[in-house]
């Protein structure tokens, strides 16, 4: 895996709502590259809301989202995975049809589908229709989009759901391996990553614990509320 150029991924004063629910506000954050930014709380605290404005799927009621490092010609969401609880697996193609379709979508910079199947736990399995995969082997599948396009930031929402321990080994050693890269991580999650030494954010559902990252350079780019 190659080094990756962005410094950090930004929020700056973000806040959401949903319905007449305030779930944060006044928040900053700064996931910072090599060090991963794991996000918890009780559910409905807005942890999937939070990663959702990150990856440029929702407005925020208040705020930016910027990259901070990036090249002035970057664009966001071709920066970014984003694996949310949905594993976006199409049962009626097979397991390598499923994946070779992400592979040229978002871009065939990373492995092989073959050699990312492989990595997951799946190698064998490519000629199967997805739909009698196990719902640990669709999560597999999703993460290995993670593999065969190389993109500098991920956002991960629960991404060891379904996973058994060995899975969830080979997830955390991929995650690793992104950071050593250069990447920058962030999961929302209510269980352990294994991804060494982490930042932590803590959502309690009305207003964000605060988060020390300091945002002390410009964003490089920036995204209005």
């Amino acid at each position: 895996m190659t080094g990756f150029s962005i410094a950090a991924l930004t929020g700056d004063k973000l806040g959401c709502r949903r319905g007449f629910k305030l779930l944060f506000q006044e928040l900053d954050l700064a996931a910072t590259a090599g060090r991963a930014l794991v996000v918890t709380g009780p559910n409905g605290a807005g942890k999937s809301s939070l990663l959702r404005i990150l990856a440029g799927l929702l407005a925020p009621s208040a705020g930016k989202v910027g990259l901070r490092g990036a090249p002035a010609d970057a664009a966001w969401r071709e920066q970014l995975h984003y694996l949310g609880h949905d594993d976006a697996v199409k049962g009626a193609l097979t397991v390598a049809a499923n994946l070779d379709f992400w592979r040229q979508v978002l871009g065939p910079t990373g492995l092989a589908v073959e050699d990312a199947l492989e990595d997951v736990g799946l190698g064998g399995l490519g000629r199967l229709r997805a739909a009698v995969l196990s719902a640990g082997q669709k999560r597999r599948l999703a993460i290995a989009r993670l593999l065969v396009s190389q993109r500098p930031i991920w956002i991960l929402d629960e991404p060891t759901t379904a996973l058994d321990v060995k899975a969830q080994a080979r997830f955390a050693a991929f995650g690793r391996a992104h950071l050593a890269a250069g990447g920058i991580l962030v999961a929302a999650t209510h269980a352990p990553l294994d991804l060494g030494e982490t930042d932590a954010l803590t959502l309690s559902g009305h207003v964000a614990a605060p988060l020390a990252a300091p945002l002390d350079a410009p964003f490089a780019e920036e995204f209005d509320a």
